[in-house]
C-alpha cells in the first residue's frame, strides 16, 4: 500500500535540503528522519503537516519564512503533484492529499488483507517479525479466587500478547502460580478447623473451588484475631510442608486443585490463555546455586552477618542517609529469598523458550523489585536481560474503596462479571431486544466482558483507576458496549443491503467517488490502524488501541449521518456511489473487528 505520509516526509526532506543549498544556509544535512509529520488540527488545513520550528535556529530564519520557501520547492518535486496539493500554512508545510488515489489505495489494502489488516508496515513486512516475546501475567494465589485487581492484570497481559502477535512477534504466554507460603497454610488450617470434620467440599457446598478456599482464608483472619496462636500454627504447617510431611502435602494438593479448577474456569470465561504454567512450589529453590557461584566470581559478596548480597547502589541510588544499598540474595542460613527464586525462574524460562524480550505484567508496587532483578541478571552476563520489561500498572478500585482479601472485602471476578451480565441482560430486555436475539443470555455475557475489559484497558497502565460498573455498561460514549453496538449497526447495514440486492463496489471507478469530508476522515482513520498497532506493540500500551477504536466509531457515526447509503441505491446514477459507501462500511467493520479483538471486546453482529 502506498504510504502517503512517508511520501510526503521524503518530499519535504528533499525540499528542505534544496532550500538550504539554495539559500547557502548553515546547519547539518537534513534527512527524512529529522522531519516530523503531524496531523493538522483542522481538516481544512490539510491532511499532513511538517513543522519548520526545528530548523529555525540552524537556518537563522523565522519558521513561516522557511515554510514558504520549502513549500514552493516541494510542490515542484517529482511525485508531489500525484500526492496532492502542498502549501505553506503559517510555520507548517502542509499537504492536502489527492483523495481519489489515496482512498483507492487504503481501502484496497483493507479489502485484500482482511483479518490480517493491521499487521503489515509500510514496507509490507510485520514490524515485530523475528521478535520472540514471553509475557507473564495473572500470577494468582491459590488461597483465593481472582478479583478485580487480577482482572486488570489479566486484561493487560492478554491484550498486550494479542497486540504483539498482531505486529508479527512470536508470543509465549506464561503464568506463575503462587501456590506455596504461609498464606496458603492459613487457608489449609481454616479448612481443618471448620470444614474437614463435616466432610465439606466445593462440590458438596455447590460453590466454585477457588471461592471455597478463599472463604477459608477469610475465616482464618477472623479466627486469628481471637486466637493469635493460629498464626504460629500456620507457620509450623509451612515448615512441615517444606519437610515433605505427607498429610500436609496431601491437603495442600487437594486445596490447590480446588482453587486452580475454579481459576481456570474464570480464565475460560474471560478469554485468557497460557502456553505454560509455572508453579512457585517448583521454582522457589531455583537460583540458590547460581547465587553461590556468583560469590565465587565476585559478582556477589558475603556480608558481616553471613548473608550473601549484591551492591545495588548503581541502580537504586544511596539510602536517605547517603549510604550504599545492598540486596540480600541468600540469608545467613543459606536459604533463598523471593528475588533468588525470580532470578532462577527467569533463567529457567529462557532455557525453556529462548526469548529476546520478556514482559512482566505486575502491579506498580513491585517497581523496585524488578529494577533490582533486571540489574542482577545483567550483572550475571545474560544479554537477554537488556530486553526485560516490567509493565507496571496502577491500582484499580471501586467507588466503595480499596479491597482487602483477608477481610473479605475483595470483589471476586466471577461475582463482578455475573453482576455486569445481569445488568446487561436487563438492559437488553428493557430495549425489547430479548425477543429479537437468538440467545440474549449469550449476548449479555459478551456485553459484560466488553464492558469490563474495555473500561480496564482504556486507561494507560501506569495510572491508578476507578472501575465504575454502571459507566462501563453504557451503550453510548467511550465504552465497550458502544463499540459492540457500532459493529452490530454496520453488520445490520450490510445485511439490509444484501437483502435489497445492493453490493459493495470496490472498483477504482466507484471508490474514487468517495470525496465527502466525512468519508475522507473515516478513510484516513482506517489507514492509521497498522501504524497504531505497531505503536501499541512497541509501547506495550493497549490504551492506544482503545482510543483508536473510539475514534473509528465516532468517524463512522459521522459518515453514516452525512452520507446515505441504501437511500442512494434507488437513485439513477448513484448506484456506484452507494456501492462505494457500502465498501467503506465493510472496510470499517473489518478494522473494528480486528481492533476489538486486540482489546478483548467480543464482536456481536446483532445486539
Amino acid at each position: 500500500m502506498a504510504d502517503q505520509k512517508d511520501q510526503f516526509r521524503d518530499i519535504v526532506a528533499e525540499a528542505i535540503k534544496q532550500f538550504k543549498i539554495k539559500k547557502a544556509l548553515p546547519g547539518d544535512d537534513v534527512g527524512a528522519g529529522s522531519v516530523r509529520v503531524e496531523l493538522p488540527p483542522k481538516p481544512e488545513m490539510g491532511d499532513f503537516g511538517v513543522p519548520m520550528f526545528p530548523f529555525a535556529r540552524a537556518f537563522r530564519m523565522a519558521p513561516p519564512a522557511i515554510a514558504l520557501g520549502v513549500a514552493d520547492i516541494a510542490a515542484s518535486l517529482p511525485g508531489a503533484g500525484e500526492l496532492g496539493s502542498i502549501a505553506a500554512v503559517g510555520p507548517y508545510v502542509n499537504v492536502t492529499l489527492n483523495k481519489a488515489s489515496a482512498v483507492v489505495d487504503i481501502l484496497d489494502a483493507i479489502l485484500k488483507q482482511g483479518d490480517d489488516y493491521g499487521s503489515f508496515g509500510k514496507d509490507g513486512n510485520k514490524p515485530l517479525a523475528g521478535r520472540r516475546v514471553m509475557v507473564e501475567y495473572s500470577s494468582p494465589n491459590t488461597n483465593k479466587p481472582l478479583h478485580l485487581g487480577h482482572m486488570r492484570n489479566d486484561a493487560l497481559g492478554e491484550s498486550v500478547s494479542r497486540i504483539l502477535k498482531k505486529a508479527g512477534a512470536e508470543v509465549f504466554r506464561t503464568n506463575i502460580i503462587n501456590n506455596r507460603g504461609v498464606h496458603i497454610c492459613k487457608s489449609m488450617l481454616a479448612y481443618k478447623l471448620f470444614h474437614e470434620a463435616k466432610g465439606e467440599t466445593p462440590e458438596s457446598l455447590h460453590i466454585k473451588g477457588d471461592h471455597f478456599v478463599g472463604q477459608c482464608y477469610v475465616e482464618f483472619d477472623k479466627y486469628s484475631k481471637e486466637h493469635p496462636e493460629a498464626v504460629q500454627q500456620a507457620e509450623d504447617m509451612l515448615v512441615r510442608w517444606e519437610q515433605g510431611d505427607a498429610a500436609v502435602r496431601d491437603l495442600w494438593q487437594k486445596m490447590n486443585d480446588w482453587t486452580l479448577a475454579g481459576v481456570e474456569e474464570t480464565y475460560r470465561r474471560t478469554g485468557m490463555g497460557f502456553e505454560k504454567l509455572y508453579f512457585e512450589s517448583e521454582t522457589y529453590l531455583l537460583g540458590r546455586e547460581l547465587i553461590q557461584k556468583g560469590v565465587e566470581q565476585g559478582i556477589f559478596f558475603k556480608a558481616d552477618d553471613g548473608s550473601v548480597r549484591i551492591d545495588i547502589t548503581g541502580v537504586v541510588g544511596k539510602d536517605k542517609d547517603g549510604n550504599d544499598q545492598s540486596k540480600v540474595l541468600l540469608r545467613k542460613d543459606g536459604t533463598s529469598v523471593y528475588i533468588t527464586q525470580d532470578i532462577g525462574t527467569a533463567i529457567k524460562r529462557h532455557e525453556d523458550w529462548p526469548y529476546n524480550q520478556m514482559v512482566y505484567v505486575v502491579a506498580s508496587e513491585q517497581i523496585y523489585h524488578f529494577k533490582v532483578l533486571f540489574y542482577i541478571l545483567r550483572k550475571l552476563g545474560y544479554d537477554w536481560a537488556e530486553k526485560l520489561y516490567h509493565l507496571s500498572y496502577g491500582l484499580v478500585n471501586l467507588p466503595s474503596g480499596r479491597m482487602k482479601s483477608r477481610e473479605g472485602t475483595v470483589v471476586d471476578a466471577d461475582d463482578l462479571i455475573d453482576s455486569l451480565h445481569a445488568d446487561a441482560l436487563k438492559a437488553i430486555q428493557e430495549r425489547g431486544r430479548d425477543d429479537v436475539l437468538d440467545d440474549a443470555d449469550a449476548v449479555a455475557e459478551k456485553v459484560a466482558l466488553a464492558a469490563l475489559h474495555y473500561y480496564l484497558l482504556q486507561v494507560a497502565p501506569v495510572k491508578d483507576m476507578m472501575f465504575n460498573p454502571e459507566e462501563s455498561l453504557s451503550f453510548t460514549g467511550n465504552t465497550g458496549p458502544y463499540l459492540q453496538y457500532m459493529g452490530a449497526r454496520i453488520a445490520s447495514i450490510l445485511r439490509k443491503a444484501a437483502e435489497q440486492g445492493v453490493k459493495p463496489d470496490s472498483s477504482v471507478e466507484a471508490l474514487s467517488l468517495l470525496s465527502h469530508a466525512s468519508e475522507w476522515e473515516l478513510v484516513k482513520i482506517l489507514q492509521r490502524f497498522p501504524e497504531l498497532v505497531a505503536k501499541a506493540a512497541e509501547e506495550l500500551d493497549p490504551s492506544i488501541m482503545a482510543a483508536y477504536l473510539y475514534d473509528v466509531s465516532k468517524a463512522f457515526s459521522a459518515f453514516y449521518r452525512d452520507c446515505p447509503i441504501l437511500a442512494l441505491a434507488g437513485e439513477s446514477g448513484k448506484e456506484k456511489l452507494a456501492g462505494a459507501r457500502l465498501a467503506l462500511a465493510s472496510c470499517t467493520l473489518t478494522v473494528l473487528k480486528n481492533a476489538m479483538d486486540l482489546v478483548l471486546v467480543p464482536y456481536l453482529d446483532r445486539m
